[in-house]
């Protein structure tokens, strides 16, 4: 009975062993050019096996697991790109991949058929995209070579080319503070949560049509105060979207509760300086409760940032702030003050001083982890030093209508929300239809100004700073570029 035992489970590991060395022979597959279909692996190969754990005996011979009879399937594949052989029993979310590619179905039926959310079988096929199962085609976001001549060298060119697109989501304009820089106090209606609903089919619809992986950032005013946000998180969660938060201190109950339907990719708050300085701008007490939120979030888990709006007062303050947050935050940066709305009765940073400050944020930020970069002009310093650039504002440059925009508690949707960028409303015409039009691409294009710059993938300042300042957004650099 052992013989008969060990023959049949090495009849099967000899079939599993001719495949793998097929696939040694078969060539490495190519991806799909830009506006092909998603298609699968032409290397790909399911056995269907009546013992399991013979991949483990495959890749370890002094594995102790011994073949247990058992029905099993297993998937060989070789990677596209670097040519990897993957050889492993097939999941459930690979096979709900395959279904569907193989027999050509509609993603909303499989997924009814499986009893999942849609957003089960996108995260599926986009899964099984990454691991080189299915082969897809490239992003559709792709800046043309025309906006940036000369941006062929030194690495700048990957930065032409985005993976995730981010919306920004302002949905409510209910605030439970009132910051001396807000830049919009005026009341708008929030949507009903159908309305709401719609827009993130919509926006499932960008992503598919696009091939990128889509973020929803919820924000405001205080996201956590529109009536529905709940509901809201959970459709965004349905979709496959990653979820984050722009938004204010709250209870520990109140993101547990969020966690439990999706945890979140980040929960950002501002501080606005050191405490007396910020609590002038955003309220007493403030940067209290913000540091026990903090703590909140440590406990959870949740990757934590905190945003300084600069401004010629506080700028002297940033470094200082950097130290105390040093441990107590995963992620700290600023944006410099857009003079919008009740913004505009502020003081900007000093221009003069700004490289050097710029300088000293850079020098700093080697020994501080916490220290993120994100304003584009620090790019120029990087190029100066001739070093390794970084992606920028948004990963590429000033990424307004390209790989970000901003939608309004009724509907608007925004180049950018730091300054007015109004592109049209969503419920009027799709997210789709936006993005391609040519109010649109006059945001991402950007300032003349730039167009010659070698860095602009990752640079082309900021629109709203250059609006502010009252220049012209298509025409005119940001007036703090200090390129030489």
């Amino acid at each position: 009975m052992q013989d008969d035992k060990e023959f049949g489970w090495k009849s099967d590991q000899e079939r599993l062993e001719l495949a793998m060395q097929q696939l040694r022979d078969a060539e490495v597959p190519g991806l799909p050019a830009s506006g092909e279909q998603l298609c699968l692996n032409p290397t790909l190969n399911l056995l269907e096996l009546s013992w399991i754990n013979l991949c483990t005996l495959l890749y370890d011979k002094k594995t102790t697991i011994t073949p247990q009879q058992g029905k099993e399937l297993v998937l060989l594949f070789k990677r596209p790109v670097d040519g990897a052989i993957k050889v492993a029993p097939a999941t459930a979310p690979q096979l709900l991949a395959l279904k569907l590619l193989t027999e050509n179905l509609d993603r909303e039926e499989v997924a009814k058929e499986a009893g999942v959310v849609v957003g089960k079988v996108d995260a599926a096929i986009e899964t099984a995209s990454e691991q080189g199962l299915l082969l897809s085609p490239p992003s559709a976001l792709v800046r043309p070579n025309t906006h940036f001549p000369d941006a062929g060298s030194d690495g700048w060119q990957r930065h032409l080319q985005s993976e995730y697109f981010t919306l920004q989501w302002h949905v409510t304009q209910a605030c439970d503070l009132h910051c001396k820089h807000c830049y919009d106090r005026s009341t708008i209606s929030p949507l009903t949560l159908e309305q709401g609903i719609t827009i993130l089919d919509q926006f499932r619809e960008f992503v598919l049509e696009k091939n990128v992986h889509g973020q929803v950032t919820f924000t405001g005013g205080n996201p956590l105060l529109y009536a529905h946000f709940e509901e809201l998180y959970k459709e965004a969660a349905k979709r496959n979207f990653t979820i984050a938060i722009l938004g204010n201190p709250t209870t520990k109950e109140t993101i547990e509760s969020l966690q439990n339907i999706q945890p979140l990719s980040f929960y950002q708050v501002s501080l606005e300086g050191l405490p007396e300085h910020n609590d002038s701008i955003r309220g007493e007490g403030h940067f209290e409760r913000i540091m026990k939120f903090l703590e909140i979030l440590d406990e959870l888990s949740i990757y934590s940032m905190v945003m300084l709006t600069l401004t010629r007062e506080n700028m002297g303050q940033v470094l200082e702030l950097a130290d105390i947050l040093r441990g107590k935050v995963d992620l700290f940066t600023f944006n410099r003050l857009s003079q919008t709305g009740e913004g505009a009765a502020l003081a900007t940073a000093a221009k003069e001083e700004y490289r050097d400050f710029l300088k000293e944020y850079l020098e700093a930020a080697k020994t501080n982890p916490v220290m993120a970069l994100k304003d584009n002009l620090i790019n120029i310093i990087k190029a100066d030093n001739n070093e390794k650039p970084f992606g920028g504002c948004t990963g590429f440059g000033c990424g307004a209508a390209f790989n970000f925009c901003s939608i309004l508690p009724n509907g608007d949707m925004h180049a950018c929300r730091k300054f007015q960028s109004p592109i049209g409303n969503v419920l009027e015409s799709s997210l789709l239809e936006l993005y391609r039009s040519e109010t649109a691409e006059k945001y991402r294009k950007g300032p003349e100004e730039c167009r010659g710059c070698k860095i602009r993938p990752v640079c082309g300042g900021c629109q709203a700073v250059i609006q502010s300042s009252g220049l012209d957004i298509t025409l005119n650099k940001d007036p703090y570029c200090f390129i030489e």
